[in-house]
């Protein structure tokens, strides 16, 4: 089991019929993390994800569950998590799927960089590229849609879209979460752009992404449209503002101990 240093870390795990991944989600990440909790964020699933998260949570005190009214988006679900980690003493949180396209074995990693960084992204792209069983329109789209960023924002990152994080507390504190527009994947283009502006240390690490081991993919066209206008947007309000050092995120020594 690794042992995590320092203050208390939460994982923060958007649901929407995730029946199938969840048990086994929290075993593999509660079974090797001595210092983690869990927080899932669900949207009422049909398929009775929340009932099965509540039969969890009864016998982990580890475990907590946010049931929300409807599917409501994954980016306010984020910042639901996030407003309730904030709430409590955690100081250090994670970002993650549900359905094993984020290994839990990238966790220590995670924890590892953070110790020189205020935001570490989880990339695709730092070493090649590291994504299986996607097709290839799909990774084509991804590869395209960090290019877009990189070019419109002139933000560093090679994997602007991705959504394995792990956070600061007092990034969190600084990011008014009011001025999050974006609420499908291009929320995760917004929050790490106010994290770039702010002036906060951003880390990329290597992960492999894995497509979904069950149940059905959330991307849809609206999706990706809403990438698209939030870019520009960003472009557009912060035009005058001064940027920080274009610096790139990703460092090969990020996994090394202070």
């Amino acid at each position: 089991m690794h042992s995590v240093t320092g203050d208390q870390t939460l994982v923060v795990i958007p649901t929407y019929n995730e029946r199938d991944n969840v048990r086994s989600m929290s075993e593999q990440i509660l079974s090797q993390y001595a210092a983690i909790d869990l927080l899932f964020v669900d949207d009422n699933s049909p398929d009775g994800t929340g009932a099965l998260l509540n039969h969890l949570a009864a016998g982990n005190p580890r475990i907590h569950v946010l049931h929300r009214v409807g599917k409501l988006g994954l980016g306010t679900a984020y910042i639901a998590g996030f407003k309730w980690a904030l709430e409590r003493q955690y100081q250090f949180v994670i970002e993650m799927d549900g359905d094993f396209s984020h290994d839990p074995k990238y966790l220590a990693d995670f924890l590892c960089a953070i110790q020189k960084a205020d935001l570490v992204l989880g990339s695709r792209y730092t070493v090649g590229v590291s994504v299986i069983n996607w097709p290839l329109s799909r990774l084509l789209l991804s590869k395209f849609a960090t290019s877009y960023v990189r070019l419109v924002t002139d933000m560093p990152a090679s994997d602007a879209t991705g959504g394995f994080k792990c956070f600061r507390r007092a990034v969190l504190e600084k990011i008014d979460f009011d001025k999050i527009h974006s609420n499908g994947y291009s929320f995760q283009i917004e929050l790490t752009y106010y994290t770039w502006l702010a002036g906060f240390r951003i880390r990329e690490i290597p992960i492999v992404f894995h497509e979904r081991a069950g149940g059905i993919s959330k991307m849809n066209k609206k999706i990706v449209h809403e990438a698209i206008g939030i870019v520009w947007r960003l472009f557009f309000k912060h035009l005058l503002v001064r940027k920080p050092p274009r610096m790139p995120f990703y460092q090969p020594d990020a996994l090394a101990w202070p």
